[in-house]
């Protein structure tokens, strides 16, 4: 009975709906990380054997892949604590003062994760304005749609570690 009232916690029902989103971020950015591999192994294939690369390999891996692989799965790398961290003091506190500094901490990175999400959302809207693009061969690659993948992943890192913190505070997990 009680497993059945934990699942009807808010705080349960969010830290499903957290695990749900950040999983899936994580898979499309494993989707791009597979698409860029393919991209670049025809690419190799195509200039190599048959003297033809193709267009504007460089400029869709750096612009699109690459974006894609590092900010989407940030969400996904906080909810699995798999950031890198230094515990230099924490295995010498007692366990009210590491929960207080682990709630710090996430309080901490949700503040900079928002900032930086902040940040990038104004200049994603500014690229977003302007269309901005790159040259290829004489066609306008666009490059704005990247530019709204970093205040994703950062926003929604700023949520999972503001939970988190939330959560330590409370004493859950």
């Amino acid at each position: 009975m009680s497993a059945l009232l934990m699942e009807k916690h808010p705080t349960a029902m969010l830290d499903r709906l957290f695990d749900r989103i950040s999983q899936g971020l994580a898979l499309i950015g494993s989707v791009g990380l597979v698409a860029l591999l393919l991209h670049v192994g025809a690419e190799v294939i195509a200039r190599n054997l048959l003297s033809s690369p193709i267009p504007a390999t460089n400029q869709i891996v750096s612009h699109y892949y690459m974006v894609l692989i590092a900010f989407l799965p940030l969400a996904w790398v906080e909810r699995s604590r798999a950031m890198i961290s230094v515990e230099l003091i924490e295995g010498f506190l007692p366990a009210p003062l590491r929960r207080l500094s682990d709630a710090l901490v996430a309080a901490l990175a949700c503040v900079i994760y928002a900032v930086l999400a902040w940040v990038t959302w104004s200049d994603a809207l500014k690229n977003f304005k302007v269309g901005s693009f790159v040259d290829v061969l004489g066609h306008q690659l666009p490059t704005w749609p990247t530019y709204f993948l970093p205040p994703l992943g950062f926003g929604l890192a700023a949520v999972v570690t503001g939970f988190r913190a939330i959560q330590t505070v409370g004493g859950h997990k």
